[in-house]
């Protein structure tokens, strides 16, 4: 979709500024992967799959940095803390650096190794070492210098034979010299040449390919690929030790040296000496996988790959704690679902053609008020690849989550209390690979005003199910409206205001059933059958004003109406048509469109494929916001899930890298105005943000007035709050006093006045 470029300058400078503002964003991430660590004399710095975590070893504190304070999204690969500059910084698989400066908070995002001339695969960042103020990034490519006090790059040495590519797995001083441990040998140069950037000065100490060199106090150390640690003898590497499995990580501290393996940490002294083996077995179970470890004083610190951060004693390590921060189980949440004061997720998923394979066993997690709770798959009755989960809108204790393998779950009070199945229900396996083949694949659930559960149950006949209030299962028949049912996989399923039930499905488009006159309809890819641009359908949603809105692999499309399903023989959906540069475009054309989501103020929020969120007015006429890892905290532009609390208007993307969520104000409308309320209150001198009045009805008039009775700002309410800038009617700032805020309902019939205080 065309922009005309001062719009998208406009555009993107406003979201950039705003999307900033920390108060606006909430991070929701996994650090349970931890790629790197790095130490200070009193704290531990941690890097997770793309987040960033430190621990005070003398307070204990925890301290977290993400997307939201300023990191990228992608993946991180390195992490090295410099006690001498205060400078933390992290490498990127893509070859992004990120330098935090303590002194002063700053975050400077460099980018002169994402935009070498190379190919991409090659601009892995995978080790830092610093010599002299400079530090010596080892990269898939060879080794860059980057000046820690200018904080600019110098020279790139490509150290392969003849000036080749060659990866660097990690570099160390020693001697007067540099040594690179490669995938081509190990590799020196005197530090003190002038003319490292020319490959004949590095020559070859031993061929082979080597994972890590680490100099220990007057030893050097390297161990090859095989997981045969050597030691240097002026000369060559002589191997001498032959670790159990190849190494993860190597590292000295404090005249020790840790090499670890995916099950062992090996603790030696500067002898070489073992002085502590710790297993997995020790810290957990024998699934666990270490990544990395290191020590501050007597603290030893071990990363993981799936439970994050631990710490012991390194003198008696013997009881392990977790250092981790609470989050979900992992970043790539495939589907969550909100209620007032609860949020649930899960991470199972499928590929684009519905192959729910290879099965995942990740558990669920629910986060609220106390913070993250993580059901483990042993306690899920054997649920797997869990994709959708939804909250009982009558009842927040009562959760279902629906498995594209196992059927339906059961979750009261926390608990899983049942698992609906084949044998024990009325959902049903596919039918298409043999009668001795269980596959119980359910997705889409939606609770009716009634409390019944409806169910999507793919590659079945009868593909419609409900669990009634009762218990009682009933299914209806999706062969009677799809060409092929048992080959249709479905998405979600929403409810309108006459009950009818809509569903997209991956083939033939949307089906809409009404129960009272047991009837099908279909629209589908072609003008004449329902005029949407492909029959692959993954999102659909019905909005305030009863319109049906169609998010496809190919674009969007809306209905209209949803009263035309009672009469209309043939739904026909249409596209958005809006006016860009005096051209009419197509609103979000050929976008790969995964969720659509409409809140208070019936505007609609829309997660693509790989184009981040946009968010547009009712009519779609306007782009609100389109939101990506450019501009905003977004951690991902693959956008699986979004959800919006009702009650606090915070919109939370779910994406393949990470949870956040944006603090939006458009939330439900209210019954009355008993709960309308004034936030904050008082307006202080440091706040920069708008005054929010919440808790109201749909369309009510808000008149705001000085105390003398001067109006300064009117507007009426498209769902349950409202902003003000401040202002008097967006032509200056108001002065310091009380302002009185008078709400009133459409009718008159109800009314209530609030007063907020503004200190200038």
């Amino acid at each position: 979709m065309k922009r005309s470029f001062l719009y998208v300058l406009f555009l993107l400078l406003f979201q950039f500024s705003f999307a900033q503002n920390k108060l606006s964003w909430q991070s929701y991430f996994s650090f349970n992967e931890i790629k790197d660590i790095s130490e200070a004399p009193t704290a531990v710095f941690a890097a997770s799959e793309n987040a960033l975590f430190s621990k005070n070893a003398t307070t204990n504190t925890i301290k977290t940095t993400t997307t939201v304070d300023g990191l990228s999204g992608q993946t991180i690969s390195a992490l090295y803390h410099s006690e001498g500059f205060k400078k933390t910084i992290i490498g990127y698989e893509n070859g992004l650096m990120i330098v935090i400066n303590e002194k002063d908070g700053s975050i400077l995002k460099v980018v002169d190794i994402i935009n070498k001339q190379l190919p991409a695969n090659l601009k892995k960042i995978n080790h830092f070492m610093e010599h002299n103020g400079l530090v010596y990034v080892s990269c898939d490519f060879g080794i860059v210098q980057f000046n820690l006090t200018t904080s600019q790059f110098g020279d790139t040495y490509f150290i392969g034979d003849n000036g080749a590519e060659i990866s660097i797995r990690q570099t160390a001083y020693f001697d007067g010299f540099i040594y690179a441990a490669t995938s081509n040998g190990i590799r020196k140069a005197s530090s003190t040449n002038a003319n490292l950037i020319d490959f004949n000065q590095w020559s070859v100490v031993n061929s082979g390919d080597w994972a890590s060199v680490e100099t220990l106090d007057t030893t050097l150390i390297a161990i090859n690929s095989g997981g045969y640690i050597h030691r240097y003898n002026s000369n060559t590497f002589i191997g001498f030790l032959q670790l159990p499995q190849p190494s993860k990580d190597m590292r000295a501290v404090n005249h020790k040296l840790f090499v670890t393996t995916p099950n062992t940490v090996f603790v030696y002294t500067n002898q070489m000496v073992l002085n502590r083996q710790i297993a997995n077995t020790q810290v957990l179970d024998n699934t666990l996988s270490f990544t990395c470890a290191t020590a501050i004083g007597d603290l030893l610190c071990i990363g993981t790959k799936e439970k994050g951060l631990f710490s012991s004693t390194l003198s008696n390590a013997s009881t392990f704690e977790s250092n981790t921060p609470p989050g979900p189980v992992r970043n790539n949440i495939f589907s969550l679902d909100v209620a007032p004061n609860v949020l649930w997720t899960v991470y199972g998923d499928y590929t684009s053609s519905y192959n729910p394979y290879p099965l995942d066993s990740y558990g669920i997690s629910k986060y609220d008020s106390a913070g993250w709770v993580n059901l483990p798959y042993e306690d899920i009755l054997g649920a797997k690849s869990m994709t959708r989960i939804i909250v009982n809108p009558n009842n927040d204790k009562q959760v279902y989550a629906s498995s594209f393998f196992s059927g339906l779950l059961k979750i009261e009070q926390d608990v899983p209390t049942f698992l609906y199945n084949e044998k024990n229900s009325g959902l049903e396996s596919i039918t298409t690979e043999g009668p001795n083949y269980i596959d119980v694949r359910i997705n889409g659930t939606a609770f009716d005003k009634s409390g019944n559960l409806w169910i999507t149950n793919s590659r079945i006949k009868n593909g419609l199910k409900v669990l009634k209030t009762n218990g009682q299962w009933q299914s209806y028949s999706t062969a009677t409206i799809l060409d092929n049912a048992e080959l249709a996989s479905y998405a979600n399923i929403v409810i309108d205001k006459n009950n009818t039930k809509w569903i997209a499905t991956n083939r033939e488009g949307v089906i809409g059933f009404n129960e009272s006159t047991n009837t099908f309809k279909k629209m589908n890819f072609g003008v004449d059958v329902g005029n949407l641009p492909t029959g692959d359908v993954r999102s659909i949603a019905v909005d305030t004003k009863n319109q049906l809105w169609i998010g496809t692999i190919k674009g969007l499309r809306v209905l209209s109406n949803v009263g035309s399903f009672q009469t209309e023989s043939q739904l026909k959906a249409n596209p958005i048509i809006i006016m860009d540069d005096n051209l009419a475009q197509e609103l979000l054309y050929e976008q790969f469109i995964n969720v659509i989501v409409v809140d208070g103020a019936n505007d609609k929020w829309i997660g693509t494929g790989d184009s981040g969120v946009f968010m547009v007015s009712p009519n779609g006429q306007e782009t609100k916001y389109h939101f990506t890892i450019n501009n905003s905290p977004l951690p991902s532009n693959v956008i699986n899930d979004i959800k919006i609390n009702s009650a606090t208007g915070e919109v939370f993307f779910a994406t393949d890298k990470g949870m956040v969520s944006f603090k939006g104000i458009a939330t439900e409308a209210n019954e009355d105005l008993n709960n309308a309320y004034v936030y904050p209150n008082p307006v202080r001198p440091n706040y920069s943000g708008t005054v929010k009045v919440a808790g109201l009805i749909d369309k009510a008039n808000i008149k705001i007035t000085d105390i003398e009775g001067n109006l300064v700002y009117e507007t009426t309410s498209t769902g349950g709050t409202i902003e003000w800038d401040t202002t008097a009617f967006g032509r200056y700032k108001v002065a310091s006093g009380v302002y009185m805020i008078f709400i009133s309902a459409q009718d008159g019939g109800e009314t209530k006045v609030k007063k907020v205080m503004i200190i200038r």
